[in-house]
């Protein structure tokens, strides 16, 4: 199929389009390199799947120089001109959307830029599949639509509409926008709502990269509402595994019911957030400093995802531990934090070399 992933730099979207390519599909990827955190690493992603920084323009293709069936655009969610353009001459099999504003914390502090990317840029990707048909839309929502719902495991049968956050309620929004284009114009949507990924190349704001920094350099960790949280980590293989399966099986167009559905996409078995600190500082090699702080505003005290939707509908069971998906963290963070400071003063802090 030809596929576009957008959020090609991100996290997710880097190991989403790997694993196209290695199924043999052909693929574009579009991001705009925002400056939310460091875009050196959303660099280094795409350097991995063959993309030259010093051959980015916006606007205009990028050919890999690992893959031939993949090229990248750097474009804007708001321009919606060049959408439809883009649309109209690539002629889409399916659309993986992941590309958003992130970050919960950052919408209470920058509320206008989750309206423009996430609302306005979602706006635009469904008249593009309305003008331009794709066989199905798969774009990403959040576990944070369950706000401080008190029912556990989270269900997509829940009542989810307190969100606490713009984050949420944007994500909660695209859900609806998606459910109104699948009833008027036959658009095959399914939505997705992640719990908490984690795994090689996670995103630097994230709790994973927070604490493994923070035990590395010996700097005390931030532990929210004094360490009584639980989140269902999800390995990033085991939620790019369920991406794919659910790319490929876009629901079935009926005339009495829109095509339209919606699945968590999670492990299923939550985790307290002090165990999964310990986890850390042992692979790490070290003990973290901790320091005990109040719940923050739009955080909730625990996550736990109901799977069965999406492992009805494709069969998705994820298999990897937090053990074994932490090591793995770890060690990819640790060799890249070397790389990354070796480019920078060609000089290797040998005691964190040790670590590894």
């Amino acid at each position: 199929m030809k596929v576009l992933v957008t959020g090609a730099a991100g996290f997710i979207g880097f190991h989403t389009i790997k694993k196209l390519l290695q199924s043999g599909h052909n693929v574009l990827g579009f991001d705009t390199i925002n400056e939310y955190y460091n875009t050196s690493l959303k660099y280094d992603r795409l350097n991995e799947i063959g993309i030259d920084r010093d051959k980015i323009f916006d606007n205009e293709y990028t050919d890999s120089h690992k893959f031939k069936a993949f090229r990248f655009i750097k474009m804007d969610l708001s321009q919606k001109s060049a959408i439809m353009d883009l649309f109209r001459d690539e002629k889409f099999d399916t659309v993986i959307h992941l590309a958003a504003q992130a970050g919960v914390r950052y919408s209470i502090e920058n509320p206008d830029a989750y309206i423009k990317s996430n609302i306005d840029g979602f706006f635009n990707i469904l008249e593009a599949c309305r003008h331009y048909p794709v066989k199905h839309l798969t774009y990403a929502s959040s576990s944070s639509v369950y706000g401080n719902n008190k029912t556990v495991p989270f269900s997509v049968d829940h009542n989810v509409d307190k969100p606490i956050s713009l984050y949420a309620a944007t994500k909660k929004s695209n859900e609806l926008m998606a459910h109104t284009y699948s009833h008027l114009y036959k658009i095959p949507t399914t939505g997705l709502r992640f719990f908490t990924v984690y795994g090689p190349w996670g995103r630097p704001d994230m709790a994973p990269s927070l604490f493994t920094n923070a035990i590395i350099n010996n700097r005390p960790l931030k532990i929210f509402n004094n360490g009584d949280m639980e989140r269902d980590f999800t390995y990033i293989d085991d939620i790019v595994d369920g991406i794919i399966k659910v790319n490929e099986a876009p629901p079935i167009i009926d005339p009495k019911k829109a095509p339209y559905a919606l699945h968590n996409i999670g492990n299923s078995t939550p985790v307290k957030l002090m165990d999964f600190i310990n986890c850390i500082e042992k692979h790490v090699g070290a003990i973290a400093k901790k320091t005990f702080l109040p719940m923050q505003p739009g955080d909730v005290q625990q996550t736990y995802a109901d799977i069965s939707s999406i492992t009805n509908a494709v069969g998705y069971i994820p298999k990897t531990n937090i053990e074994t998906g932490v090591k793995h963290f770890v060690n990819w963070y640790i060799s890249y934090e070397l790389k990354q400071q070796q480019t920078s003063t060609g000089i290797i802090n040998t005691s964190k070399k040790a670590i590894l």
